[in-house]
This record gives structure tokens, sequence and C-alpha cells, in this order.
């Protein structure tokens, strides 16, 4: 009995071994086609206030001189309805048309998640009386998608940033996954005229429920990352392939797939100061991001049959260019627009 046990786990193992490299083999076989894609990028008031930038002016620089095909922005709701029924698009209306001067098309976020730390931007207010956080979350969106569904710039809603990932990664204590089917639904309702994308984690995201939600599916694709300890994690390893075989295991066309953040600054630690934008010596920055680095990773992208990438990084390859007297990385990108034939 003891031996048959064994060897049941003997071939087990096995086939567990000869599977991931049957599923690596395949991988770096689907890695060998370049594609080409559009090119977009990511932008956040709030951070490049954060680092010390006058956020319009990074804005305006990056559409005039970039020149992006696409950029992505949110409607943060704890910045529009700071106050219950106060709503104040101000900031919105703005880089909307911003983007509309110059010709680039928007991809806006909306709902209790969105791009950047800490992930979840809830207004206080909500606290206060929870039985009706649905109502609320489902207010705000209408109000929003309705200002904007006929604005030229407009090009797709993004609703929830990774709204299904199963690990733990940002604050946030209130964040209800069960209201994000009713805001895809409503949005969808409400305009439909624009597609919606969901996404999900590229590298630990499971994809499924992400993908079967929306009629785009947006993929983060990170290389390098670092815990809050300190400790450095990279995916080399893994052949641009693994995205195109994951895509084709859950049937997902190239022409409905995006990568909405492809890493282009180094990872930031909120829990340790010593690794921001604003602490973070040379060293580490060309130890997390130097220049060749972000070429390999636009590099990378590039083996990844996909519509569009859009870079993460805009505000800090702002920073870096003024705050720490090095523009290697703004010109690096604004060169992937040229070659794009945006510029």
């Amino acid at each position: 009995m003891l031996q048959n046990i064994k060897k049941k786990i003997i071939c087990l193992i096995y086939s567990v071994i000869i599977l991931a490299l049957l599923f690596y083999s395949i991988s770096v076989l689907l890695s060998q086609k370049t594609y080409n894609p559009d090119f977009g990028i990511s932008f956040d008031p709030e951070y490049a206030t954060y680092l010390g930038l006058d956020w319009k002016e990074v804005y305006r620089e990056a559409l005039h001189d970039l020149q992006p095909t696409y950029i992505r922005i949110a409607a943060k709701w704890h910045a529009v309805e700071s106050e219950n029924n106060v709503f104040d698009y101000g900031n919105i209306d703005w880089m909307m048309d911003a983007a509309e001067k110059h010709n680039t098309q928007v991809v806006l976020v909306i709902g209790q998640k969105a791009p950047r730390w800490p992930e979840c931007f809830i207004p206080n207010w909500v606290y206060e009386d929870k039985s009706t956080y649905k109502e609320q979350v489902l207010a705000y969106i209408e109000k929003t998608v309705n200002r904007y569904k006929n604005h030229k710039a407009l090009y797709m809603w993004q609703v929830e940033n990774e709204p299904f990932i199963h690990f733990t990664f940002g604050s946030c204590p209130e964040y209800n996954q069960e209201v994000v089917y009713d805001e895809i639904g409503l949005v969808k309702k409400l305009d439909s005229n624009h597609k919606v994308m969901v996404t999900d984690s590229g590298e630990m995201g499971l994809w499924k429920k992400a993908a079967e939600a929306g009629d785009v599916f947006g993929t983060t694709l990170y290389r390098i990352v670092q815990n809050p300890k300190g400790k450095i994690f990279s995916y080399f390893w893994m052949p641009a392939g693994f995205y195109n075989l994951k895509a084709k295991v859950f049937g997902i066309a190239p022409e409905r797939m995006m990568i909405s953040e492809l890493q282009a600054e180094p990872w930031f630690s909120q829990h340790n100061t010593e690794n921001t934008p604003q602490t973070m010596s040379d060293q580490q920055i060309m130890q997390l991001m130097s220049p060749n680095r972000l070429q390999e990773h636009i590099n990378y992208a590039q083996h990844i049959n996909t519509s569009a990438v859009f870079l993460w990084g805009t505000e800090w390859w702002y920073f870096m260019k003024e705050r720490r007297n090095n523009s290697q990385y703004w010109e690096m990108v604004r060169e992937v627009f040229v070659e794009n034939g945006t510029v």
C-alpha cells in the first residue's frame, strides 16, 4: 500500500514537471514574434503633486512633447465627490479638454479603485452610513458617465482597477467587490458607444473574471518589484509568450487586450521611506530601472500580441528630468512615440 502511494506521488511530481516544462516551452515559442501595438501613458495629478511638481505643467508637457496616442486618467471618487452629492469635475474637465486639443484619446477610470497607491479612493463621508454604499457608488458612476460619454476625447471606460485581484494589495478596507458587476452594467446601459475595460494583475492575476466582465481586458506588466523590506524580486525568467499563452487559454483575442500598465519606473514602496522617488539614490535607481532596463521592458512588451501598451511612470520621468537633471527616461519614451508615428 505504502509503495503504491509513493509511486503515485512520484508520478504526480513527474507529471507536474512535464506540464511546467511544456508550458514554458510553448511560452518561449510564442515569444518569437514582434508586434506593433499603439502606445499610451497613464497619468495621476495626485502623484505628480506628491513629487512636488505642478501637475498641470506635467500633463501639458506629456501631451505636447510625447504626443501619446492614448492617455489613461482617473475620475477618482474621493476627488470628484469629496462631500456627499457635491461634485467637482473641474480637474477632469481640464484634462479631457487638453487631451482633445492634442488629439489624444482618453481611457477614463471610474470606480472604488483606481491606479496608484493606496488603490482605493473612497470618500470619507461614505463610511458614515455604509447601508447606502452601493447606491452612493452607482450615483457617482452615473454622474460621471453622463458627464463624459459625449466628450470627443473619450476613447474607453475602465471600470475599477484590478477589481478581482485575489491577493491583498493596497489600502481598501471597505472595497465592495460585489458592486463591480452593477457598475459595469450601469456604464454599458448609460453609454453603448464606448467599450469598458476591466484589468487584472499580469503576473499573479487569474484573468478569467476580468476578461469575462469587460469588452476589453487590461493586464499589468511588472518585471522587477521590491517588497516593503527592500528585497528585490524579478520576473526576467518569464518569457513574453507567457502572456500570449495565458490570453489563449482564456480566449482573449489580441484586439480586445491591452497592457494597461507597463512598468517604466522603479517599484516604490509607501512602507519604506528609503524607497521613494525623493529618497532613492542613483545607485538604487540604476538597479531597479536603468535606461537599458526601461528599453528592455518596452522591447519585451512588443513580443506580446496586444492592441495597445500604456507606459507607467509619466510623473517620475518628468521628476527625473526636472529634479534630478536626468532627461534620459523622458527622451527614451518620446522616442517610442516617434517610432510609433505619433510625434
